[in-house]
């Protein structure tokens, strides 16, 4: 099991490289949800001001 975390001596490359490719999708995941509640809550608000007019 330890050869297979070593990765034939490029460990050092290898899991870093995972640990950043994983940053960067929980990242874009948190970014995109942010940007979808803030986007529903825009929509929300025009709906709402189109409601109030004559």
């Amino acid at each position: 099991m330890s050869q297979f975390f070593q990765m034939g001596g490029y460990a050092a490359f290898v899991w870093p490289a995972y640990a950043v490719t994983l940053a960067a999708i929980v990242l874009n995941i948190v970014w995109a949800r942010r940007a979808l509640s803030r986007s529903r809550e825009e929509a929300r608000r025009r709906l709402a001001m189109r409601g109030e007019g004559p």
